[in-house]
């Protein structure tokens, strides 16, 4: 059977296929005579347009290490992913389109990739690969969405969808609590290198989704200094001045991460494993800021063409030749099946797959690649790609061969071509839209998972109820604050998925003006009282590394407050945190909980 025969003709839809036929899964056959299974290594980057490498155009940066892997290897000319971070992690990680898996923000919940997804950890270590993912994960926080739930062995980095200090910022390795190590592009770089290092014996599936250009924009001066007064030509000259020093901000982090690929590109050269190690690189949407990306409409957030197109470079010395140019449309949800198929692994145990195996394309094979269609959609935006047509959201179609811009409708022109991407996006908007959103989501957030040890409740997932309020709008790495009423109270939709008995540390500030309280956690019949007994006060952090003023909240220097033990019995309920007594002007400020198992 012929690989690219796998597919779910549906939201990625093959024209020569009908609708929501289900086509049979088949891979493995790359590899089938080789004597040792490829390494696979994915770095993505977050918030990087298409136009933030030299590569492409861009005359104020250079990314020579981007650029010799892309030209090492194969680079697919026409490449898609979501319009934002949570979706497209969640297609590149089930094959699936994102709103199938239960994503609908990137935030509070909603960026949960559902627990009966197949992830592609779990298909890679079935196959006996060693797995690690270092960064931004985003999929989810508490088990059974956390990464060493989803098939990682380990994980170092956070689970939030963007962090407020980048500079040696508290991090999370393998669910405990630790302290970063110098710019966090460089730490997780050193963890991904250390973690090949110390597996040259076995195959390795690293999966590094690093965390910038994404705000807040922090960088080492090396990189910074470069930037800061440069010029930048491909702008318009009237751009503002804070915009104008985000896109200088944005292309210095732009060169870090080409800093680190080049030193992991040098460690599988050290380690004698570049041969057979395939390296995948792309961005998670559009640029996150005013800059040049080739002339196209649109950025991260926007379904046009500018905030979903993304680079994607390929490189396996073994299999795939040196400048290996792929101009056929492909997304983020084709790369489960294409790196399984080119392993030689096995898919199984997943729901029907989105994406299809591109491996055909790129190791040159000489088949017929049938017409397909890509729908991108957030937030209630839908847009249909064809390998040569857009359909945008206002339902505009556009040839984009002849117009990559955007600039000038042609619906008039050929109507049979808008008819066909319009019965696409109606049906994408009848069959999956309707029940896709915060509205239909039920699903707790789980205390006491049977699998896990530690748990993690933050603020981002909490309700404030009464004066508290909450440090920045963008609830990601936010905490609470003015809270002053014994009315005041946060909640969190929980379920304890484990009965046991659970040691609790609540992370807080509070002036030595406001010591004393007394609070109480409860959930169901069961309650834990304490008081908080130690000042800690700690200014704000952030702004001392920030090139541009930030939108999200700053952070703290959060101090750890053992509350004490509960008896949790398994089941849904409501977790209360509250105050008793309050003996001064506040109770604290709050930024998380770390709930832990210590007896069954």
């Amino acid at each position: 059977m012929d690989r690219r025969s796998l597919a779910v003709c549906t939201f990625v839809t093959f024209v020569a296929c009908p609708l929501f036929a289900v086509c049979p899964l088949f891979v493995g056959a790359v590899c089938a005579e080789s004597a040792s299974r490829p390494n696979v290594l994915v770095i993505l980057s977050d918030d990087q347009g298409w136009g933030d490498l030299s590569l492409h155009g861009n005359t104020a940066i250079a990314t020579p290490n981007i650029d010799r892997l892309a030209l090492a290897g194969a680079r697919l000319d026409r490449f898609y992913v979501s319009p934002v971070c949570s979706p497209t992690r969640a297609e590149l990680l089930t094959g699936r389109h994102h709103v199938r898996s239960g994503v609908y923000s990137t935030s509070a919940g909603g960026e949960r990739v559902n627990a009966d997804e197949t992830m592609i950890g779990e298909v890679f270590k079935r196959a006996g690969y060693r797995t690690a993912a270092f960064g931004k994960w985003h999929s989810g926080m508490q088990y059974p969405y956390h990464p060493n739930a989803r098939g990682f062995d380990e994980f170092y980095g956070f689970c939030s969808g963007h962090w407020g200090n980048y500079f040696s910022p508290m991090l999370e390795h393998n669910g405990q609590l630790v302290t970063g190590n110098g710019f966090i592009t460089d730490d997780l770089t050193n963890h991904a290198m250390d973690f090949i290092s110390q597996h040259v014996e076995e195959p390795f599936f690293v999966y590094l989704p690093l965390n910038t250009p994404h705000s807040p924009m922090q960088v080492p001066d090396r990189w910074w200094n470069k930037f800061k007064d440069k010029e930048l030509t491909q702008l318009p000259a009237d751009i503002k001045q804070a915009k104008l020093d985000h896109a200088r901000a944005a292309l210095a982090m732009c060169e870090n991460i080409d800093w680190n690929v080049g030193r992991l590109l040098a460690k599988l050269d050290e380690l004698k494993l570049a041969e057979n190690t395939i390296v995948v690189y792309f961005c998670d949407n559009g640029p996150n800021g005013d800059r040049w990306n080739g002339g196209m409409r649109g950025r991260k957030g926007s379904t046009d063409e500018g905030g979903v197109r993304s680079p994607l470079f390929v490189r396996w010395p073994a299999r795939i030749k040196p400048d290996t140019e792929v101009t056929q449309i492909g997304a983020a949800m084709d790369l489960l099946p294409t790196l399984a198929d080119l392993a030689g692994v096995e898919v199984r145990g997943t729901k029907p797959l989105d994406g299809i195996s591109l491996a055909p394309l790129l190791l040159a094979e000489n088949v017929h690649w049938p017409e397909r269609m890509l729908v991108h959609s957030w937030k209630g935006k839908v847009s249909v790609r064809s390998q040569r047509h857009r359909l945008d959201h206002k339902g505009n179609l556009y040839d984009m061969h002849k117009d990559p811009g955007q600039t000038q409708a042609v619906n008039d022109k050929q109507p049979e071509t808008l008819a066909e991407l319009q019965q696409v996006a109606e049906r994408f908007r009848r069959e999956l839209l309707p029940r896709h959103g915060a509205a239909f989501d039920d699903r707790p957030f789980v205390i006491g998972h049977p699998d896990a040890t530690w748990t993690q409740i933050p603020a981002r997932d909490g309700v404030p109820h009464g004066d508290i309020q909450r440090s920045n709008k963008f609830p990601n790495d936010s905490f609470f604050l003015h809270w002053t009423s014994l009315d005041d109270s946060i909640t969190w939709n929980c379920e304890v998925g484990k009965s046991g008995t659970y040691q609790v540390e609540l992370f807080y500030t509070c002036p030595a003006a406001d010591i004393g309280s007394t609070i109480e956690l409860s959930f169901n019949d069961s309650r834990l009282t304490g008081k908080v007994t130690e000042a800690h006060d700690p200014p704000l952090e952030g702004m001392e590394h920030d090139r541009v003023k930030r939108v999200e909240s700053y952070v703290k220097d959060f101090k750890r407050m053992n509350l004490g033990t509960i008896k949790l019995d398994a089941g849904q309920g409501t977790l209360k945190l509250r105050a008793l007594e309050i003996p001064s002007s506040q109770v604290m400020d709050f930024r998380l909980m770390l709930i832990r198992r210590v007896a069954d």
